[in-house]
């Protein structure tokens, strides 16, 4: 949860309203953030670093105030600020505004920044009037968000520039480090390279708190950088702007431009800073847009592109968005979650109180619709509508003294106490347990077991890695690669492992848009197969859960007795899994519950040696492994 530092009497005289510090801590508690604690400058760097250093220092009153870590208009004192009015009914939520220029600015993305921060998006703020207060508060905000949902300048780097000392069109383009030549914000007239210059800030203590950014750029051959129309470089991100285009208290146009790797998170980025600062605007609450032309070759072709320029095609896409956007919840949503029963003109009045406003009523679907302004993108779903209803109903106000009718005894989910119990008796088998990472490459998940691609699996948009591409679909991956790392193992007696844990699939049918499946795979290996050994370990299973064994003459499924449950296994012809496993050697499991149809539920049997080949698992002995479904045993 991160804590923003204000100033205590330039938030009261933002607030219109002087408060003991018991009466903020209840406006806090009511809004739904927390005053962590009460210090001044001169308190904060005595405990850091001595009373010799803090001597010269104030003793003005600054508040530390812990704030939702999704409420990223909040970082600053001008959030809070309008938050909290809006909140108390004195200030209507302002309408933040487009403001078409005579010309807009353009920002061209070249091809090579596909191999390092592929995406930018851009605006500009017109008439800025800059103090000491507001350039500190600029600053920190910028900080904040680095520190927060940029996480740690990774995702997404801000720049921001006097306009009036650049010239544009500008240019994003990836270039050589020794191509790169500027001087840095940090220095007053001193050039670097570009490699030159992250060497320094890996080096030189007074720039430590640069250092951490290092890495995310040193080791690529190509390092971003943007630049005005001159070829003068404005920024080298995301490590540094440069000096010619700095802000100072006498900028008035304010250039704002945000690298990145995760499109989405700068939208968030770009719009949280525009919708903050644009009210010291000439014309309050708005901005200038700006067109980011992606050139061919460039990763936004592939989000933005269609258009032709001069035959060559090209993306183009205009920033800031300041999107708003309808969301709804029920109210019979609404008031039995909170459970208090308030009427539908009373919701929305509630609403507009958390900046979710005008929010309308709809008799005949009995719903709410909100208006989510662009500084609320924590609003993904229809509980997040319901948790502001709640925090400005009044926390205080739900229940009070009433007592639960029902006596609610918490204790395990169904599938968790089962896994449980499972894990002791597979152990007591003599199995290991082991935990793997829910997260592998694709190729590992499809390929290398020997099955095709059906698109089942949830793909991560941004992997940190080739490691990290997609959720398994299967615990076979992790369980070969555990026996991969252990194959110094002795292998006399064998090696036998085994998991239960969750595989996710795609399912358009929730929520979300995928589901969990709890699934157990056991695996053995040795001087032999050990098929006998999983097949044992099979049975037993069903034998704990006092499911029979029914026959299958022909290796065809017979039905079990009406009302009674069973399960079989049959030659595995399912195409999907046949690839893992040596023909002849490879079984399905079936099950039958209470005299029901027949449903597939795992697979077992010797694996292909294709799969435990060099080039996939690398292992040089036989194993064989089970993976069961253990949502139809609860």
């Amino acid at each position: 949860m991160p804590t923003v530092g204000v100033t205590r009497d330039d938030l009261f005289a933002r607030l219109g309203k002087t408060y003991t510090q018991d009466e903020f801590e209840l406006l806090c508690f009511e809004f739904g953030i927390e005053l962590d604690d009460v210090t001044s400058e001169r308190e904060m760097v005595s405990k850091e670093q001595g009373e010799s250093k803090a001597a010269d220092l104030d003793d003005t009153v600054i508040y530390k105030i812990d704030i939702p870590a999704n409420r990223y208009d909040l970082l600053c004192i001008e959030g809070i600020a309008r938050s909290l009015n809006i909140f108390r009914g004195i200030e209507a939520a302002p309408t933040y505004k487009l403001v078409e220029p005579k010309k807009r600015q353009e920002m061209r993305v070249h091809a090579s920044t596909k191999q390092v921060r592929p995406f930018v998006v851009c605006a500009v703020l017109r008439g800025m009037k800059f103090d000491d207060k507001v350039y500190k508060s600029f600053i920190d905000l910028q900080d904040k968000l680095h520190q927060n949902i940029c996480r740690g300048r990774k995702l997404v780097a801000i720049g921001t520039h006097d306009l009036a000392t650049v010239q544009g069109p500008f240019s994003y383009t990836a270039e050589a480090p020794g191509d790169i030549k500027f001087v840095p914000l940090t220095e007053d007239s001193l050039e670097f390279t570009g490699g030159d210059l992250l060497e320094h800030y890996a080096t030189d203590p007074a720039c430590k708190h640069l250092s951490p950014y290092v890495p995310l750029i040193k080791d690529s051959p190509l390092y971003p950088v943007i630049r005005d129309s001159k070829k003068r470089v404005m920024s080298l991100p995301p490590i540094i702007n440069g000096r010619h285009s700095r802000i100072t208290l006498e900028t008035t146009d304010v250039f704002i431009e945000c690298t990145a790797t995760d499109l989405t998170k700068a939208h968030i980025v770009l719009d949280t800073v525009v919708t903050m600062f644009s009210e010291y605007c000439a014309d309050k609450f708005t901005v200038e847009p700006v067109d980011v032309i992606y050139e061919e070759g460039s990763e936004g072709v592939r989000h933005f592109g269609g258009a032709k320029e001069k035959g060559v095609f090209v993306g183009h896409e205009t920033t800031p968005r300041l999107s708003t956007r309808q969301a709804e919840a029920t109210v019979r949503d609404i008031t039995s979650i909170i459970g208090v029963e308030i009427l539908p003109q009373t919701i929305c009045e509630l609403c507009t109180r958390m900046q979710l406003g005008p929010a309308t009523y709809s008799p005949t679907k009995a719903s709410v619709t909100v208006t989510v302004p662009p500084t609320r993108s924590d609003i993904l779903h229809a509980v997040d509508i319901v948790e502001d209803v709640a925090i400005a109903y009044g926390f205080n106000k739900l229940m009070p003294g009433k007592t639960p009718n029902t006596l609610a005894v918490g204790g395990p989910l169904p599938i968790n106490h089962f896994g449980d119990q499972l894990r002791d008796e597979v152990a007591r088998a003599g199995y290991t347990e082991m935990l793997t990472h829910g997260l592998c490459m694709t190729k590992e998940n499809f390929d290398y077991l020997g099955r095709p691609n059906d698109g089942s699996a949830v793909q991560l948009l941004n992997p940190a890695n080739e490691e990290y591409e997609v959720v398994r679909t299967s615990l076979l991956p992790g369980a070969l690669k555990t026996l991969h790392h252990n194959k110094s193992m002795p292998k006399k007696n064998g090696i036998k492992f085994f998991e239960v844990s969750d595989v996710v699939f795609k399912d358009d049918s929730t929520d979300v848009g995928a589901r969990n499946e709890r699934h157990l795979v056991a695996a053995y290996a040795g001087l032999t197969a050990g098929f006998e050994l999983i097949h044992g370990l099979l049975d037993r299973v069903m034998t704990l859960n006092q499911i029979p064994r029914v026959p299958t003459p022909g290796s065809k499924l017979a039905n079990p007795a009406p009302g009674k449950s069973g399960y079989a296994v049959t030659p595995c012809e399912n195409e999907k899994l046949c690839g893992t496993f040596f023909p002849g050697r490879r079984a399905s499991v079936w099950l039958s519950v209470s005299g029901g149809p027949w449903t597939e539920i795992g697979c077992f049997g010797v694996v292909h040696p294709d799969v435990l080949s060099k080039d996939k698992y690398d292992l040089d002995f036989p194993c064989s492994v089970l993976e069961l479904n253990l949502e139809p045993l609860v």
